[in-house]
């Protein structure tokens, strides 16, 4: 395997010892293993703009904050200086929410430091050292599945209380090490108080959590933890350790009932078939 340059100048600069293999490769970056002495970690090379998409970016970057005046002003006039501006801009958010969401508590991969483009933290491995699989990917059982999503909502509410939505969260960015879930992926992190999206994604994070979970155990399926712990952020009543109790009564007479319960009421739909899946494919066993 060729040595990709920013992970050459890496190691050409005593960061990394040696590039091991890659990891995995989605649209906003590259991942790689590497050696580090002797500890093997993992770098994320971030592409460069001309190679993804800045698609529904705006929802994601309303709300956070620019360096200085002169950035923001060429990020608004969209001039060359600003589009590389935000570039810079969209990388360092996930840098900077890593190490918050790390001080915070929030299980999320040990950042060890952000080289020239290149992220450098924690190999999550599973029992047997190999890379961590997604929640995804493993099978749970009934008891395993409520414990992931009580440990998960934990996590959620552990961000909120930092000011931060994940914004994608799902089965897909979730990692299963032995000690339990591991939160990945931030660059489009959202300012909890800043975006006037933030209720909207916080939902969607705890019910792609929720679906996904619950086609293990149905009953979470009946639960409103994403209403509840937004609840209690309004109110400045949410803490770190606010007991959570799932329950939540619906405000009948707000405009977007019938919508945001259509969207949730689809997900619980998507996890029964493919819970009613899963055990058809059992019995054919």
């Amino acid at each position: 395997m060729k040595t990709p340059t920013e992970l050459q100048a890496l190691i050409d600069d005593g960061v990394i010892d040696a590039v091991m293999r890659p990891l995995k490769s989605g649209k906003e970056a590259s991942v790689y293993v590497v050696r580090s002495g002797h500890e093997v970690r993992c770098a994320k090379v971030y592409k460069d703009m001309a190679q993804r998409s800045f698609q529904q970016r705006v929802q994601y970057q309303e709300g956070r904050k620019v360096r200085g005046s002169r950035e923001m002003r060429a990020i608004g006039k969209a001039t060359r200086y600003g589009r590389k501006q935000q570039e810079a801009a969209w990388k360092n958010t996930e840098v900077d929410a890593l190490y918050l969401l790390r001080d915070a508590g929030v299980r999320v991969p040990e950042p060890y430091g952000y080289f020239n483009g290149v992220l450098v933290m924690e190999l999550v491995v599973d029992a047997d050292g190999h890379s961590a699989p997604r929640l995804c990917e493993v099978e749970l059982s009934h008891d395993q599945a409520c414990g992931f999503h009580r440990f998960l909502m934990r996590q959620v509410v552990k961000m909120l209380c930092v000011g931060l939505i994940h914004g994608d969260l799902s089965e897909y960015n979730v990692l299963v090490a032995p000690d339990g879930p591991v939160i990945i992926d931030f660059p489009q992190v959202v300012s909890a108080a800043g975006n006037n999206a933030a209720r909207t994604m916080l939902l969607r994070d705890v019910n792609n959590l929720t679906a996904s979970l619950g086609a293990w155990a149905p009953e979470l399926l009946e639960t409103w933890f994403g209403e509840e712990i937004w609840a209690l952020f309004e109110s400045g009543a949410l803490r770190p350790d606010s007991e959570l109790t799932g329950e939540f009564v619906h405000d009948e007479s707000a405009p977007d009932i019938d919508s945001v319960r259509h969207a949730i009421n689809d997900a619980r739909e998507e996890a029964l078939i493919r819970q009613q899946g899963r055990e058809a494919a059992a019995q054919e066993d």
